[in-house]
């Protein structure tokens, strides 16, 4: 196959605008600000989970408390009705008896019921305290999320910029190339991901390969319109020197 220089050139301005295009996707898919966002997004996802839990053990502690002052309640209508019948009077010796140990028990039982409610309204407390705490984390997050997502759409929005320039510069040079000179570097491009590259002194720019002395004969023995691939990794050899 023949290509006159100016085609060669162009090709080889073809191959450099898709380098580009690939170190741009490359850019998009590995992207330090898709890292830092989801490492934010994570972070506010711990912290959302933080803060259900503790809404549910705040739950769960809520009733207890109600539990405890039921309780409570219970016994000292308990105890309101003994005394009721001790100030009566009309109670014999062996009931009072039985109310008086009553009395005593359940004067045992809620002291025993007041302090599991001290101790319970002391973790609601705490756990009210860690909510607030919480929320405000929570907060400060979604403020960091929202930063890092900012962040990562301009990013992306200015790799899409480019992208959309190299891809419209790779059009127009594409349409001014022979048709076959540009299926074979297709053809190459889609086989090892480089379909043309300069010869830099012995060595092949796509696959960076030395070559022998033999193959640099016959390249350079070759008309300066032939199109040359390599022999290691077949990509078209553009001999531009330091064009």
């Amino acid at each position: 196959m023949k290509a006159e220089l100016a085609q060669q050139r162009s090709l080889l301005e073809l191959a450099e605008l898709d380098a580009e295009l690939a170190r741009l996707a490359h850019r998009a898919a590995h992207l330090p600000e898709q890292q830092s966002y989801d490492t934010a997004l994570a972070d506010h996802r711990e912290a959302a989970d933080r803060l259900a839990a503790l809404a549910i053990a705040l739950e769960d502690v809520d009733a207890e408390v109600t539990r405890f002052e039921s309780e409570i309640d219970g016994v000292r209508q308990r105890e309101d009705r003994d005394r009721k019948l001790l100030d009566s009077g009309t109670v014999n010796p062996k009931q009072l008896e039985e109310l008086q140990h009553e009395l005593e028990t359940l004067e045992r039982r809620q002291s025993s019921l007041e302090d599991s409610l001290l101790e319970v309204m002391e973790h609601l407390e705490q756990l009210a305290g860690d909510k607030t705490g919480q929320v405000a984390k929570l907060e400060a997050l979604q403020a960091d999320l929202t930063t890092a997502g900012h962040n990562r759409d301009e990013a992306l929005e200015e790799i899409e910029k480019q992208r959309g320039q190299r891809a419209a510069q790779r059009n127009a040079v594409a349409a001014g190339l022979d048709s076959a000179l540009v299926q074979l570097y297709e053809r190459q491009r889609a086989t090892s991901g480089v379909g043309a590259a300069r010869l830099l002194g012995r060595r092949c720019g796509a696959c960076r390969i030395e070559l022998d002395r033999g193959e640099l004969a016959r390249i350079s023995a070759a008309a300066e319109d032939e199109v040359i691939r390599c022999p290691e990794c077949q990509a078209i050899l553009l001999r531009l020197g330091g064009a």
